[in-house]
């Protein structure tokens, strides 16, 4: 039996690289091994330039932000340990330098690479050179590290949602990956365009495609290498670490989470009764750690691979996921909302476009028309085109579910010893759903929007003035409605002259009753 050390010591003096440091999960995970793992020797993060900043300067500027807060407070020379290697996966080589190649080739021993693009709808060709060329480049790089012990791939547990159950393993392709990266090579972008529906097939998206694509080449190029496959559901907001709640970008639920919250979307396509497979990001960088830990001392014939979601262990469905954000709305609302929060899943395709045209669509067009009479530029229609695709995009995932085996996962969480599972735990059986969201909903006001809390009684009277105005256009509406119909119906006419004339003879037969002060 293999002996294993604990994963802080595993990670003393050693020297890691990450690609998508400065994404989400990329945040996440650095964090936590600056925080927990002291003894680091050298955290690489691999950068793109952009025309106002250097990548150290971006890297600078990411580590002065809220979520580093508690390693600057106690801990600030841990930050002196992140370095940025200018890079981009979209490059050869990597755009890496050649000063860079020969640091990284000589010093790096674990790599995490989770640089990709995010976007569901991206192009084909785009989303095949991020997720599956930048794969492919990270592959070679690590084949001439000359340390390397663990190279940790992040993919998604959806990227072989073509099938119901997805088990721990890689499965075959529908096309050879270099094939098709090969025929886009001359064809046209119209071209790409109109073939993308049958290339990806049963898969709604380019990103799940891709993503499943990326694993196959893997399975070619990299079984030789202490690989391993991670594979998260739709990353939420933080569970524990470094704060509950933390969410800093509109991607994924948090984005729908908003418009919810501002008033703004009121229906989508859903079943209440599906299972929302969410898992806190603090918990996936946990696991992505102890996976690295894991593949270093007990290399595999294979590529191990781990699905990491709730749906399994720890179910909740979207319409549980919805009351609860309802009840939390009212107790937290935002600031500046639309209109007052009244969310819904719709599972009929003929409600859905019912409630888009009376919710979405013409409360827009009345905003956008009120905005040019007082002078002001329209914007209601462009947020709801935006919301619309966006929806768009997420409907596939809310309107069905999947059962992600965890064997692999569950194996992993009992190799733990007790001070690991105190620092790196990721069993997702223990959030509490109730107040999970209700941390994601306070964390997307503080961290998302830059709400402060103590304004929340601010919020609570412009909820209360909305509800104000819409009582008084009802009962306007009715008061022009019922005009119209006696004026209209000769038989209301009679009926309402009727009923007010027998009003004010009751009136008058209570008159000797008056009390007289």
């Amino acid at each position: 039996m293999v002996v294993m050390d604990s994963i802080q010591t595993f990670f003393a003096d050693k020297v890691v690289l990450i690609t998508g440091g400065t994404g989400f999960l990329g945040k996440v995970l650095l964090e936590k091994l600056l925080r927990s793992c002291r003894t680091v020797k050298c955290i690489y993060l691999l950068t793109r330039s952009r025309a106002d900043h250097t990548p150290q300067q971006r890297i600078d500027n990411m580590l002065q932000t809220r979520l580093f807060q508690n390693v600057r407070e106690n801990d600030p020379d841990q930050l002196d340990k992140v370095t940025a290697i200018t890079g981009d996966i979209a490059e050869a080589d990597l755009g890496l330098s050649p000063e860079d190649m020969a640091l990284i080739i000589g010093s790096v021993q674990i790599v995490f690479h989770s640089a990709a693009t995010v976007r569901f709808d991206e192009e084909l060709r785009v989303s095949l050179q991020l997720n599956v060329k930048g794969t492919q480049e990270v592959i070679r790089l690590c084949k001439a590290t000359k340390k390397l012990e663990a190279f940790v791939h992040v993919s998604s547990t959806y990227a072989n949602c073509d099938r119901d159950v997805v088990d721990e393993k890689i499965y075959p392709p529908s096309i050879e990956p270099e094939k098709l990266i090969s025929s886009l090579e001359w064809m046209s972008d119209d071209m790409v365009k109109a073939i993308t529906p049958y290339v990806i097939d049963q898969r709604p998206n380019t990103y799940t495609f891709t993503k499943s694509l990326a694993e196959h080449v893997l399975l070619q190029e990299a079984s030789g290498l202490p690989v391993s496959i991670f594979r998260p559901s739709i990353i939420g907001a933080s569970f524990k670490e470094p704060l509950p709640g933390w969410v800093d970008n509109f991607n994924g639920p948090a984005g729908l989470f908003v418009a919810a919250g501002k008033g703004m979307l009121r229906s989508m396509p859903g079943d209440l009764n599906s299972v929302g497979d969410v898992i806190p990001v603090d918990i996936a960088a946990h696991m992505m750690i102890c996976i690295a830990w894991h593949t270093a001392q007990k290399r595999s014939d294979g590529i191990p691979v781990y699905n990491c979601g709730t749906g399994v262990l720890n179910p909740i469905t979207w319409g549980e996921i919805s009351e609860i954000m309802h009840k939390t709305f009212s107790i937290y609302p935002m600031e500046d909302v639309f209109r007052r929060p009244n969310f819904n899943f719709e599972s009929s395709k003929l409600m859905y476009y019912y409630w888009t045209y009376i919710s979405h669509r013409i409360p827009a067009l009345i905003a956008d028309m009120l905005s040019i009479f007082i002078g002001q530029k329209p914007k209601m229609n462009r947020l709801y085109r935006k919301l619309q695709k966006a929806t768009d995009v997420m409907k596939v995932f809310t309107s069905r579910e999947w059962k992600f085996t965890t064997v692999n996962y569950l194996k992993l969480l009992e190799e733990l010893s007790p001070q690991d599972q105190e620092e790196f735990g990721f069993d997702v059986r223990v959030i509490d759903w109730n107040k999970y969201f209700e941390d994601f909903t306070i964390g997307m006001k503080q961290f998302l929007l830059k709400e402060d809390l103590k304004n929340v009684h601010l919020a609570h009277n412009r909820i209360r003035k909305l509800r104000n105005i819409r009582w008084t256009m009802y009962a306007v509406l009715l008061v022009l409605f019922s005009w119209l119909l006696i004026k209209k119906v000769p038989s209301v006419r009679v009926a309402s002259f009727k009923c007010l004339m027998r009003a004010s003879a009751i009136f008058q037969a209570l008159e000797p009753f008056k009390i007289v002060n």
